[in-house]
């Protein structure tokens, strides 16, 4: 399902590499946090080409909701608590300065991306306190917010905690302009990178800096990323027929749903989840079904999903890959927050590519660790165990023959474990459930019609195709 992004833009085919070619820098992926970090180079004089597996944009930059602000969730008491104020007040900052490059870059090159500053708000229908305890710890970091109990929502709210100067905007037109100038090569998965090689189907490139922003570092070794970063999938659908919002809001509240204007409609989102679990499904349903209540007879215009990695203690990986890769740089664990902290990691690594001191490493290092992250890590581990023990020890949940039309699922087929979807005229599709990334056990996704990983976040469809790394193969 295409994003309503993907839908309102218009785009040109870039050729695949063909050949070998030597340059200063190589970008692994396409999407915001490549493109930016390979503008950002670029503009250095560093020679930079950029690999991108699909299309241009047509990964997670094509499916986020496009709220380009520093006001990340309810995130700066735990900040304060497990950082120190002085590096969450350089967090903080950080990505209320990529708000501002963002304005001054699209304002500067009057740039048609639909862009509009705009305050975003974090509301609660429960109760006011968090949000009150969160008020005082972004005033003590320099944000810029109010407290208030007013909001355009379509339903009152016990408070709402409003930041000043956010912004919103179309992610793939500011995408591809910004892309203009860049050598881009589409269609060009990376198969391996050894030393200061990145090898893909029809040539390699050689170069002395090479940054992995592809979402999900898909090398293991070194960096050990997999032990460190998990996947979450939420979902959006665009409506017709709303009411109008001044801003970008974020729930708060368990279940707590998104909301955004785009033109003459809303954004709304919501239903995440670890990716691997949603058995269940009804995601779009509940999207729906809260749109039709909170505004009846209004039309759905798109549905999509998108995927986020987690870092264990929620603060992004970016800077240097591993000590023994010291040219490898790497930016990844965005949460839900892809837009400021792609505008922060291109500024970063390109300092750190040019040999340039930045005062940020520090709080985004790759390298860092905590007691919080050292609890995440171990539950992490846990996660990833019951996995493996269910691709070895579990049995189908069915039998193949009592499959019905346009489901899927876990079945026992010969004696052996399969993965089984039977399409709605009954073409019966079958795949290994085990993941080729490290061997856990898949699960269906009936949202998506999607093989999921449920340990590290790889996701195939019906038929095995890959459609999310780290995994690099299909089914």
């Amino acid at each position: 399902m295409s994003s309503i992004w993907e839908q309102t833009v218009r785009r040109e085919d870039r050729p695949p590499l063909a050949g070998d070619i030597q340059v200063q820098a190589v970008v692994i992926g396409g999407g915001m946090a490549g493109i930016l970090t390979a503008k950002e180079l670029a503009g250095r004089g560093v020679h930079t080409v950029v690999l991108e597996a699909g299309r241009l944009g047509g990964g997670q930059t094509g499916r986020t909701t496009a709220k380009i602000t520093a006001q990340h969730g309810m995130i700066y008491q735990g900040l304060i608590l497990h950082f120190g104020k002085e590096k969450a007040r350089q967090y903080a900052l950080a990505n209320q300065r990529a708000v501002e490059r963002y304005r001054g870059m699209i304002e500067q090159a009057g740039v048609l991306c639909d862009f509009q500053t705009c305050p975003a708000y974090l509301y609660s229908r429960l109760a006011a306190e968090p949000l009150e305890r969160e008020e005082e710890a972004c005033r003590r970091l320099g944000l810029s917010v109010g407290f208030t109990t007013q909001t355009t929502l379509p339903f009152p709210v016990k408070a709402a905690l409003r930041m000043e100067g956010q912004a919103l905007f179309h992610p793939l037109k500011f995408l591809h302009w910004a892309a203009e100038g860049l050598t881009v090569y589409e269609d060009t998965p990376v198969t391996a990178v050894r030393g200061d090689e990145v090898l893909t189907p029809k040539g390699k490139v050689r170069a002395e800096h090479i940054v992995f922003a592809a979402h999900y570092p898909f090398v293991n070794l070194p960096g050990f990323y997999f032990t460190r970063l998990h996947q979450e999938r939420s979902y959006a659908v665009a409506l017709k027929g709303t009411g109008e919002l001044d801003g970008a809001y974020y729930g708060v509240d368990p279940g707590g749903l998104s909301l955004r204007p785009f033109g003459s409609m809303v954004l709304l989102g919501g239903g995440g989840h670890r990716t691997g679990d949603n058995r269940a499904g009804g995601q779009y349903q509940m999207l729906e079904d809260s749109a039709e209540r909170l505004w009846p007879n209004c039309q759905v215009a798109a549905r999509w999903s998108a995927q986020d990695c987690i870092t264990l203690d929620g603060v992004p990986y970016i800077g240097t890959f591993s000590p023994t890769r010291p040219r490898w740089y790497v930016a990844t664990g965005f949460g839900k927050w892809g837009m400021t902290s792609s505008m922060v990691a291109s500024e970063l690594i390109a300092d750190q590519i040019c040999g340039k001191e930045n005062a940020l490493a520090p709080i985004f290092s790759p390298r860092r660790f905590s007691m919080l992250a050292a609890r995440t890590m171990a539950k992490e581990g846990g996660q990833a165990a019951r996995g493996l023990a269910r691709a070895v020890f579990a049995q189908g949940d069915g039998s193949l023959d009592g499959l019905p039309p346009g489901h899927g699922g876990l079945v026992s087929w010969q004696g052996k474990k399969v993965g089984a979807y039977r399409d709605k005229e009954g073409q019966l599709y079958l795949v290994d459930p085990r993941c080729p990334h490290m061997g856990c056990q898949l699960e269906w996704n009936p949202e998506e019609r999607s093989w999921d990983c449920p340990c590290h976040g790889s996701r195939f469809d019906y038929e095995g195709r890959l459609l999310d790394g780290p995994a690099q193969t299909g089914l």
